[in-house]
């Protein structure tokens, strides 16, 4: 299907989406109180220091290790409280692994959740190393709980993650966060 185009190449279908629009109004659908958005004024965040060919990178996900004794978690389950995990926890990142994503509440009306590569990239991670787009990984990758709790997360997961990542030696990061 093609679509019409101002003359600028983009179609009006290549347009972002209004994901935080969506996150509201789906979170107020099933009955939260109007999310309050974290920010911060002075973020952590820099400029790589050197071109992204030569600096070591983390893979941090909020998806989480695939147990099978905790019922459903595969591509379209329902959402899975039980596959929740709760503390930062970390993976070698010289193979794969089964990592889940049920026990998020994501629109699961608007997608399939059957490309893992959406919420775990490590192998296309390890793929850009090998075509020198990536200088290395670290040794592990890093999952980060989602708990709703914006001082649970800044005063316990992210000081324990950025540890971790410092640990190994990281000089970026790239969260995939579902």
């Amino acid at each position: 299907m093609t679509s019409a185009n101002d003359g600028d190449g983009v179609s009006g279908h290549d347009v972002p989406l209004p994901y935080m629009k969506r996150i509201h109004e789906y979170y107020a659908a099933i009955g939260y109180a109007p999310y309050r958005w974290s920010h911060h004024v002075s973020a952590p965040f820099a400029p790589l220091s050197k071109p992204l060919s030569r600096t070591k990178v983390a893979l941090v996900t909020t998806a989480a290790p695939w147990k099978p004794e905790l019922g459903d978690q595969g591509p379209g389950a329902a959402y899975n409280s039980a596959a929740k995990f709760y503390t930062v926890y970390s993976g070698d990142s010289a193979t794969d692994h089964d990592l889940r994503i049920s026990h998020i509440g994501y629109d699961r009306k608007h997608t399939s959740a059957k490309d893992s590569g959406t919420w775990f990239p490590l192998p296309a991670l390890r793929k850009l190393v090998e075509a020198g787009r990536i200088g290395s990984l670290t040794d592990r990758f890093h999952g980060l709980p989602t708990n709703r709790s914006q001082r649970h997360s800044m005063e316990v997961d992210c000081p324990e993650l950025l540890a971790r990542c410092r640990a190994d030696g990281a000089e970026a990061a790239i969260l995939v966060a579902v």
